[in-house]
């Protein structure tokens, strides 16, 4: 597919998909109910006894903690439907979206471990500008590795397959540097012009500001998750 074709796909997903962006606000909502419930339990129940609130905050932030990661590993299959280049869109599979969204984590620690473990030893030996220039071509290059290991994940589910740096920076070879780019850039630009919508939109009206708003980065999620998974689907 030509950068073309990835995008107007992936613009047009979201709305061919409409009930899986309600599945998404919904557990939004809800991390956000358990976020906030948790904050006022654990100040009140604190409040007459420290014990109990503090049990309360590791508990709701547990189960924070899982909601969120059921949520990337939702998105994560957004990703994979579009490298099988599938129209529909993904069912709720508790416990293997939650562990992906775990794996997930991972691959976006480890990826970006490496560079700024790099970096702090060339800045020990050089100390000048040299050390930048390195930095930031140690950050695209494994910013986009990552990208693509992120890809990797989602058609397989392996984290080891996932973590593979060298096969990763190999499939963005294959697909190459300018394509992945060209389609980050324009990922970008509409993130960019969304998030002046709804900068607009909250200074207009804070409700319905943050309502539209809302709902316009979810449908950005899936319209990034869709173009990222087409992108990766030419040599899957």
């Amino acid at each position: 597919m030509n950068i073309g074709e990835i995008i107007s796909d992936a613009l047009t997903y979201p709305f061919n998909n409409v009930m899986a962006l309600v599945i998404y606000v919904v557990l939004g909502i809800i991390l956000g109910l358990v976020a906030g419930a948790t904050g006022l339990g654990a100040i009140f129940t604190g409040a007459w006894n420290l014990g109990a609130g503090a049990a309360v905050a590791v508990v709701g932030a547990i189960i924070c903690i899982i909601i969120a990661l059921l949520i990337e590993g939702y998105v994560l299959d957004v990703t994979r439907y579009g490298i099988e280049r599938r129209g529909d869109a993904p069912d709720i599979e508790f416990g293997r979206q939650v562990a992906n969204g775990f794996k997930l984590a991972i691959v976006n620690i480890v990826y970006f471990i490496i560079p700024i473990i790099i970096l702090a030893i060339l800045g020990v030996i050089f100390r000048s500008w040299i050390t930048t220039i390195i930095g930031i071509i140690l950050f695209i290059i494994f910013g986009v590795a990552e990208y693509m290991g992120e890809c990797r994940l989602a058609n397989t589910d392996d984290l080891g397959y996932a973590l593979s740096v060298g096969s990763a920076i190999n499939d963005a070879a294959r697909i190459g540097l300018l394509k992945i780019l060209l389609v980050v850039i324009i990922i970008s630009i509409i993130e960019g012009i969304i998030q002046v919508i709804t900068t607009a939109l909250l200074g207009f009206n804070p409700y319905l500001g943050g309502f539209i708003g809302g709902i316009l980065s979810v449908y950005f999620l899936f319209f990034a998750a869709r173009a990222t998974g087409l992108l990766y689907s030419e040599i899957a």
